[in-house]
C-alpha cells in the first residue's frame, strides 16, 4: 500500500510544468481524503528520506525536476563557502546567504545559476542532507561581553561561539576540539561545544595531541591487546618453531636504519653468483605473532600505520611486539619471511623464493655510518663494528647501482619529495628544523625493498591469490598537460606526449629541468600531477615505477596491508590449499586494501599538520628576520615561498614589493605596471611576519 502512495505524490510532482505542490495541493492531486492522510504524510516522510523530494517554502519539489546536485562543503568564511561537486568537478562558490547555515563535511542538495560578476557558476544550498558529526581543532577566544569563542585552525576562517554550559573550563588561547552542538540557518550563529583540551595552542607537541585525537590516532591501546602483546612477548618463541624454519643465523645477514629507528624490520643479506647476485631481504615475520580476527590484529587493522612525526611515533602495534620481539635487533633470534631473490648483471630479476626463515642479525647498522664506509670516511669505531661486512657492503652497493640503472631504463621517476629532520630539544619544543638528507645507504635499501616488493606481488599474481596491492594509476591527462604547458612557460622545451603519458616522459621532462632553477617548481608540480597511490586488491600497476606487479611485503610492524600479504603468502608457502586460501581471504582482501588507503590518507594528513606546527613554533622566534628561499607556488592570493630548511610560508598580496599584482593563472605573480614578474623557482628574500603554532602558518613579506 505504501508504494502505491510513493508513486501517486511522484506522479503528481511530475506535471509538465514541474510546479512544486503544497500539502493542500498534493491531497487534491493524489485523490487522497482527510481519513487517509496520515498515509500520504509518512509517505511524504520516506520519499524525503530516499532524498527523491524537497521541501523549499512548504512546496514540496521532486528532485528530479529541480536539476539539483550533491556535494559536499569544503570550508566556509564568514561572506561565503565552497561545495565540492559529487562528480568530483571544481569546487563552486556559494555566497553566505546561501549556504542554509551547511558547514565543512555536510553534504548537501545544491542547485546552480550564473554567477554574478564572477568567470563561473555559483551554487545555492537547497537543503541539507547529511550534516558533518565531526570535530574541528582549534583555539578557545574570550569574546566581548563574557562571550567565549571558538577559532577552528582550517575550514572556518571565523570565531564561532561556545555554548557557556560546555566549554569544559577550556581558557583563553587553550588548544581544543570542538563540535557543532546548536545549528542556525545563519553559519555564523552555529553554536559549538568543546569536547577535548590539549593545552597551550601555540605549543606544537599540544597541537599534535589535538591533531591525532581529532583524526582517531590514539596513542593508549586497547587493554586486552596489551595483555596479548605481553603474553606474547613473555612466552618467546618456541623451539620447535625454530626448528621448522630454514636456519639463516650463521649467514651474513644485518640491518640498516635511521640512528632512531626501534622498529627493525627489515635486514638484508647478499651473495655474488655466476649470474649476478642473491639478495636476501629478510622481515620481520609479524604474521605468526598475530594471529588473524585476534585482539592484536583487529587493533592493527584499525589503526592501519603506524604514524611518524617529529621525535614522536604513534605505533600500530604495542611496543612489546615493535620494539620488541619482532624488531629484528642484532645478536637476537628472530623469525623472518625471507624473499630470496636471484637477480642478473643487468638487474632483471631473474627468479624468487618466499622462505619462512629465522636468522640472527650481525649488527645494527645505521644509515649514516654505513655512508662514512662507502665515502671512506669511517673512523676505526665504525669499521670495527663493521668489521667482516664491508665486502658485503661494497657488494651491495653495486647491485643497488645496477638496480637503480635498470629502473631508470624502464621509465621509473625518481621524484625528490622535501621532507624535513625536525629537532625537538629536552623542553619538547622545535630546536632546529633540517632538510631530510639520504645517502647512498638509504637509496641502497629502497632499491632492495622494491625489488622484494615486485617479487611478492608477481608471486600473488602468478598463483591467482587474493592479495593486497600497492596500486598508482596514471595520472589524469588534464593535469599532464598543465604540466606541460607549465614547463614550456618555464623556459623548458619538452614535447608534451600524445595520447597516453608514460613515465619515461617525465623522466625526460625532469632530466632536462635537473640543473636549471625551474626543477624545483616542476619537480613539485610533477608530484601534484600525480595520481594517489592506494591498495588495491587488483593488481592495476604502479605508474610511478613503471612495474606491472607491486605490492607492500618489507614493512608489516608498522603497516597492515604488509601484515595483511604476510598472512596470505604464508598460507601458500605452508601448503594450505588454493581454495581454502580463497575461502579465507577473498572477502578479507579488498576490505583491507580500502581501509588501508583510508588510514594511510589519513595518517598522512596528520603528520604533515603536526609537522607544519612544529615548524611554526621554530620560526616565532625569527619574527623580524630575513632568510632566502624560492617561490614553490603561485596563487591569486599572493606566493608561497619555501625556504632552505622546508619550512613554506605565504607571502600574502599585501606585503608583496608596492604595485598593483595579479596572478597569470598559472605560474606567476605580474606587476601590471612595470611587468615584473616573480614565478615558481625564482630565487627571493623574505622576512617573517607571522608564525600561528595551532593552524602551523607562517607568513612572509618579499623584500
Amino acid at each position: 500500500m505504501s508504494s502505491s502512495y510513493e508513486d501517486r505524490i511522484i506522479s503528481a510532482l511530475k506535471n509538465k510544468k514541474k510546479i512544486p505542490l503544497s500539502l493542500k495541493e498534493l491531497y487534491k492531486k493524489t485523490g487522497v481524503n482527510r481519513t487517509k492522510k496520515g498515509a500520504l504524510l509518512a509517505a511524504l516522510e520516506r520519499l524525503k528520506e530516499q532524498k527523491k523530494i524537497i521541501v523549499i517554502s512548504n512546496k514540496y519539489h521532486l528532485v528530479e525536476n529541480l536539476g539539483l546536485s550533491t556535494g559536499e562543503i569544503v570550508n566556509v568564511n564568514l561572506n561565503f563557502g565552497f561545495v565540492r561537486p559529487e562528480n568530483g568537478e571544481r569546487d563552486v562558490f556559494i555566497r553566505a546567504k546561501h549556504l542554509m547555515g551547511a558547514m565543512p563535511n555536510d553534504t548537501v542538495l545544491y542547485s546552480i545559476y550564473a554567477g554574478r560578476g564572477r568567470d563561473r557558476e555559483e551554487g545555492e544550498v537547497m537543503e541539507i542532507l547529511q550534516p558533518a558529526d565531526r570535530t574541528f581543532s582549534g583555539a578557545v577566544m574570550d569574546g566581548e561581553g563574557g562571550q567565549w569563542l571558538f577559532k577552528a585552525d582550517k575550514l572556518i576562517n571565523f570565531p564561532l561561539r561556545i555554548h557557556n554550559d560546555l566549554r569544559l573550563g577550556a581558557k583563553n588561547g587553550e588548544k581544543v576540539l570542538a563540535r557543532i552542538e546548536k545549528r542556525s540557518h545563519d553559519h555564523t550563529k552555529h553554536l559549538v561545544r568543546i569536547v577535548e583540551k590539549f593545552g597551550d595552542s601555540e605549543s606544537a607537541a599540544a597541537c599534535c595531541k589535538a591533531i591525532l585525537s581529532m583524526n582517531d590516532i590514539y596513542e593508549e591501546f586497547p587493554t586486552e591487546a596489551l595483555e596479548q602483546a605481553k603474553t606474547i612477548s613473555d612466552s618467546g618463541v618456541h623451539p620447535k618453531e625454530l626448528d621448522a624454519r630454514i636456519d639463516l643465523r650463521d649467514e651474513f645477514i644485518f640491518t640498516i636504519d635511521g640512528a632512531d629507528s626501534k622498529d627493525l624490520d627489515d635486514a638484508v643479506s647478499i651473495k655474488k653468483t655466476a649470474d649476478g647476485w642473491e639478495l636476501g631481504v629478510h622481515i620481520a615475520d609479524v604474521s605468526y605473532f598475530v594471529g588473524a580476527e585476534t585482539a592484536l590484529d583487529q587493533e592493527a587493522f584499525t589503526r592501519g600505520t603506524s604514524v611518524y612525526y617529529a621525535d614522536s611515533v604513534v605505533p600500530m602495534l604495542p611496543p612489546e611486539l615493535s620494539n620488541g620481539i619482532c624488531s629484528l635487533n642484532p645478536n637476537e633470534d628472530r623469525l623472518t619471511f625471507s624473499a630470496i631473490m636471484n637477480i642478473s648483471h643487468s638487474g632483471e630479476l631473474i627468479d624468487f623464493a618466499f622462505k619462512k626463515t629465522v636468522i640472527r642479525s650481525l649488527v645494527r647498522g645505521v644509515y649514516s655510518e654505513v655512508n662514512m664506509i662507502w665515502d671512506g670516511t669511517a673512523d676505526d669505531g665504525v669499521l670495527r663494528k663493521y668489521a667482516g661486512l664491508t665486502e658485503n657492503i661494497e657488494e651491495m652497493a653495486r647491485l643497488a647501482d645496477v638496480l637503480t640503472k635498470q629502473r631508470y631504463g624502464r621509465g621509473g621517476l625518481n621524484l625528490e619529495s622535501t621532507e624535513s629532520k625536525i629537532i625537538v630539544g629536552a623542553n619538547g619544543k622545535a630546536e632546529n628544523i633540517l632538510p631530510r638528507v639520504r645517502g647512498k645507504s638509504e637509496m641502497i635499501i629502497e632499491e632492495f625493498m622494491l625489488t622484494a616488493n615486485e617479487a611478492a606481488a608477481k608471486l600473488a599474481k602468478n598463483k591467482g591469490l587474493p592479495f593486497v596491492y600497492r596500486s598508482h594509476e596514471d595520472p589524469s591527462p588534464d593535469r599532464i598537460a598543465g604540466l606541460f604547458e607549465t614547463s614550456q612557460l618555464l623556459g623548458i622545451g619538452v614535447k608534451p606526449p600524445k595520447g597516453k603519458i608514460s613515465s619515461a616522459k617525465l623522466v625526460e621532462l625532469l632530466e632536462k629541468a635537473r640543473d636549471t632553477n625551474a626543477f624545483t617548481a616542476l619537480n613539485s608540480l610533477t608530484l601534484r600531477a600525480m595520481a594517489k597511490a592506494k591498495y588495491t586488491a587488483n593488481p592495476i600497476g604502479h605508474f610511478g615505477l613503471a612495474l606491472k606487479d607491486y605490492a607492500h611485503f618489507t614493512s608489516p610492524i608498522r603497516r597492515y596491508p604488509d601484515l595483511a600479504i604476510h598472512r596470505i603468502l604464508s598460507g601458500y608457502v605452508t601448503g594450505m590449499k588454493h581454495e581454502n586460501i580463497q575461502k579465507r581471504y577473498s572477502e578479507f582482501a579488498p576490505r583491507s586494501a580500502i581501509h588501508s588507503t583510508e588510514r594511510e590518507v589519513t595518517a598522512m594528513t596528520a603528520e604533515r599538520a603536526c609537522e607544519n606546527c612544529y615548524k611554526a613554533e621554530y620560526m616565532k622566534q625569527f619574527i623580524g628576520e630575513e632568510f632566502d628561499g624560492v617561490v614553490a607556488m603561485a596563487t591569486y592570493y599572493g606566493l608561497y615561498v619555501q625556504l632552505k630548511n622546508t619550512v613554506e610560508g605565504l607571502v600574502p598580496l599585501s606585503h608583496m614589493p608596492p604595485g598593483n599584482w595579479e596572478f597569470d593563472g598559472s605560474l606567476a605573480l605580474n606587476e601590471i605596471t612595470t611587468g615584473k614578474k616573480i614565478k615558481l623557482g625564482d630565487p627571493v628574500r623574505v622576512r617573517v611576519l607571522a608564525a600561528r603554532v595551532s593552524n602551523g602558518k607562517v607568513d612572509f613579506a618579499l623584500i
